[in-house]
Protein backbone atom coordinates (compact mmCIF):
# COMPACT_ATOMS: atom_id res chain seq x y z
CA UNK A 1 0.00 0.00 0.00
CA UNK A 2 0.99 3.79 -0.66
CA UNK A 3 0.59 6.73 1.44
CA UNK A 4 -1.81 9.27 -0.16
CA UNK A 5 0.36 11.87 1.81
CA UNK A 6 3.89 11.41 0.98
CA UNK A 7 3.67 8.24 -1.76
CA UNK A 8 6.06 6.18 -0.52
CA UNK A 9 4.93 3.00 0.34
CA UNK A 10 4.18 1.47 3.85
CA UNK A 11 2.76 -1.92 5.27
CA UNK A 12 -0.62 -3.18 4.28
CA UNK A 13 -1.69 -3.21 7.92
CA UNK A 14 -0.33 0.26 9.08
CA UNK A 15 -2.83 2.62 10.18
CA UNK A 16 -0.38 6.01 10.32
CA UNK A 17 2.53 6.55 7.50
CA UNK A 18 5.32 5.91 9.35
CA UNK A 19 7.16 8.33 7.35
CA UNK A 20 5.18 11.81 7.43
CA UNK A 21 2.64 11.03 10.31
CA UNK A 22 -0.66 10.87 8.51
CA UNK A 23 -3.95 8.38 8.71
CA UNK A 24 -4.12 6.03 6.18
CA UNK A 25 -6.32 3.85 7.37
CA UNK A 26 -9.01 5.69 9.54
CA UNK A 27 -11.29 1.94 9.68
CA UNK A 28 -8.72 0.28 11.76
CA UNK A 29 -8.21 3.20 13.71
CA UNK A 30 -11.70 3.39 14.64
CA UNK A 31 -11.76 -0.18 15.03
CA UNK A 32 -8.71 0.01 17.57
CA UNK A 33 -10.08 2.74 19.62
CA UNK A 34 -13.68 1.28 19.63
CA UNK A 35 -12.04 -1.46 22.26
CA UNK A 36 -13.28 -1.36 25.57
CA UNK A 37 -12.20 -3.10 28.74
CA UNK A 38 -15.13 -5.37 29.59
CA UNK A 39 -13.47 -7.00 32.65
CA UNK A 40 -13.11 -3.74 34.18
CA UNK A 41 -16.80 -2.39 33.82
CA UNK A 42 -18.26 -5.46 34.89
CA UNK A 43 -15.66 -5.83 37.62
CA UNK A 44 -16.85 -2.60 38.87
CA UNK A 45 -20.37 -3.05 38.64
CA UNK A 46 -20.12 -6.09 40.44
CA UNK A 47 -18.36 -4.65 43.18
CA UNK A 48 -21.69 -2.84 44.70
CA UNK A 49 -23.71 -6.35 44.65
CA UNK A 50 -21.31 -9.10 44.95
CA UNK A 51 -17.89 -7.99 46.21
CA UNK A 52 -15.77 -11.04 45.37
CA UNK A 53 -17.05 -11.60 41.48
CA UNK A 54 -16.31 -7.72 41.63
CA UNK A 55 -12.84 -8.29 43.01
CA UNK A 56 -12.07 -10.97 40.39
CA UNK A 57 -13.04 -9.14 37.02
CA UNK A 58 -11.58 -5.81 38.47
CA UNK A 59 -8.34 -7.54 38.86
CA UNK A 60 -8.54 -9.18 35.25
CA UNK A 61 -9.43 -5.95 34.25
CA UNK A 62 -6.57 -4.20 35.64
CA UNK A 63 -4.22 -6.89 34.08
CA UNK A 64 -5.57 -6.21 30.43
CA UNK A 65 -6.06 -2.51 30.45
CA UNK A 66 -2.23 -1.79 29.10
CA UNK A 67 -2.50 -4.29 26.22
CA UNK A 68 -6.50 -1.98 25.42
CA UNK A 69 -4.57 1.51 25.51
CA UNK A 70 -5.17 1.13 29.55
CA UNK A 71 -9.04 1.07 28.41
CA UNK A 72 -10.91 1.01 32.05
CA UNK A 73 -7.72 0.95 34.42
CA UNK A 74 -9.46 3.19 36.19
CA UNK A 75 -12.51 1.48 36.71
CA UNK A 76 -10.89 -1.59 37.20
CA UNK A 77 -8.72 0.18 40.59
CA UNK A 78 -12.40 1.43 41.80
CA UNK A 79 -13.62 -1.82 41.31
CA UNK A 80 -10.89 -3.31 43.43
CA UNK A 81 -10.69 -0.65 45.64
CA UNK A 82 -14.76 -0.77 46.19
CA UNK A 83 -15.19 -4.58 46.29
CA UNK A 84 -11.94 -4.78 49.05
CA UNK A 85 -13.64 -2.45 51.53
CA UNK A 86 -17.44 -3.96 50.61
CA UNK A 87 -15.35 -7.56 51.67
CA UNK A 88 -13.20 -6.23 54.45
CA UNK A 89 -16.65 -4.75 56.04
CA UNK A 90 -18.85 -7.61 55.16
CA UNK A 91 -16.03 -9.96 57.46
CA UNK A 92 -15.87 -7.10 60.29
CA UNK A 93 -19.67 -7.27 60.12
CA UNK A 94 -19.88 -10.81 60.47
CA UNK A 95 -16.77 -10.88 63.32
CA UNK A 96 -18.86 -8.13 65.15
CA UNK A 97 -21.96 -10.58 65.12
CA UNK A 98 -20.47 -14.06 65.83
CA UNK A 99 -18.86 -12.23 69.16
CA UNK A 100 -22.33 -11.22 70.03
CA UNK A 101 -23.60 -14.24 69.89
CA UNK A 102 -21.52 -16.12 71.69
CA UNK A 103 -21.23 -13.44 74.33
CA UNK A 104 -24.62 -13.86 75.05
Amino acid sequence: MFCNNCGREIDDRAIVCPNCGVIVNKQALATEQSQSNTFAIVGFIMSFFVAIVGLICSIIGLKKAPSLNNSGRGLAIAGIIISSLAIFFTALLILILIIGITSV
